[in-house]
């Protein structure tokens, strides 16, 4: 290696050092109206300065198990490919009429030939057109920034540059579905959040 292509490579990884010394954490805790933890809700970071990574979106699964979608809830990055995979040994199809993407896998089994692309941010409400009760949600969103709650309503965002954000948060069960709970963060260091939902009750 020559001493430039050594220097170069030596602030390439300076740079990178410097970037994860700055990265931040956010711990989020998300709880309804009695302040009872919130499981599969999704909370997302917009970073102020519109600055994102240039990045592919990640790839993403949704199950069919048992007749029912596995996860019931999803998020990805506007752009993303998810793939369908059917496990039953019945056949589904698959659909959405949701304006972010309206789409139909025909009745299938196993792996659908090719993933669905989801090119616009918004809600996608998905079901299968011969077993009614299934039903799942995706949520896609601008921002690699994202997570979704545990069993005990808690989420982590990992890896924040430092920057100003937007931390938002959603949840299928909200009684107005248009809300968009909204805190403003700095992530210079790590940092805690906490969102209460007015959910309705689960059917």
């Amino acid at each position: 290696m020559t001493p430039r292509l050594l220097i170069s490579s030596l602030l390439s990884l300076m740079a990178v050092f410097a970037a994860c010394a700055h990265a931040a954490s956010v711990h989020v805790q998300v709880v309804d109206q009695a302040g009872a933890p919130v499981p599969d809700a999704v909370v997302y970071a917009v970073p102020a300065s519109g600055r994102l990574p240039a990045a592919k979106p990640a790839s993403a699964v949704i199950d069919q198990v048992k007749r029912r979608f596995v996860p019931l809830v999803s998020v990805v990055q506007t752009g993303a490919s998810v793939t369908f995979p059917n496990k039953d040994n019945i056949e589904h199809d698959v659909y959405s009429f949701s304006p972010a993407k309206r789409f139909e896998l025909n009745l299938y089994h196993g792996i659908p030939g090719a993933p669905v692309v989801f090119d616009k941010p918004g809600l996608v409400v998905m079901g299968c057109n011969i077993h009614d009760a299934m039903v799942a949600y995706l949520l896609i969103v601008d921002t690699p920034y994202f997570a979704k709650t545990d069993a005990k309503g808690a989420a982590t965002i990992d890896n924040l540059p430092a920057d100003a954000y937007r931390l938002i948060a959603w949840h299928f069960r909200q009684t107005d579905p248009n809300a968009q709970p909204t805190q403003k963060i700095s992530a210079a260091s790590d940092v805690a959040a906490k969102f209460s939902l007015q959910l309705k009750a689960a059917e």
